[in-house]
């Protein structure tokens, strides 16, 4: 019996070590790559939406439009570094009253009391391991601002 074990066993010598590691490349690099990239995106979402808010709060507050227009974006930056997302990658734009999005751009608030718009955040998002010129990966946050009514400005 133990010459048997010892003829046919011989060959399997090795052959262990050899199949985790064809499983490790095969399976487990794709997998975390793509776990990685999942959390870079949910990470975008976070700070888009993140960046939005802040953005908005800080407007919504400042006494003129120049010195919120300035604090938004800075709240913005702050918000979107507290994801580890790089700051250069957010742009912000304001939409009016039950506009989407899509429509932000061409508006400025006026910042009058009870006004009403959207500020939009947009962050683009680098998934590791890609080239920097795959840039298509953003995230949109929205937040609806509406001006305090009762404001001495």
């Amino acid at each position: 019996m133990r010459w048997l074990r010892e003829r046919l066993g011989s060959g399997e010598r090795g052959s262990a070590l050899v199949e985790f590691v064809f499983v490790a490349l095969v399976v487990f690099v794709p997998l975390v790559h793509v776990v990685a990239g999942f959390s870079a995106v949910q990470r975008g979402v976070f700070a888009s939406t993140a960046a939005a808010r802040e953005a908005g709060r800080a407007l919504a507050t400042a006494p003129d439009l120049a010195t919120g227009l300035a604090r938004a974006e800075r709240a913005a930056q702050l918000a979107v570094a507290d994801q580890s997302v790089e700051a250069t990658d957010v742009r912000l734009a304001y939409a009016p009253a039950g506009a989407g999005c899509d429509a932000a751009g061409a508006y400025t608030p006026a910042l009058v009391p009870g006004e009403e718009f959207s500020v939009c955040a947009t962050v683009t998002v680098r998934i590791p391991l890609l080239p920097e010129f795959v840039d298509a990966n953003t995230a949109t946050g929205q937040f609806v601002v509406e001006t305090d009514r009762y404001v001495d400005r």
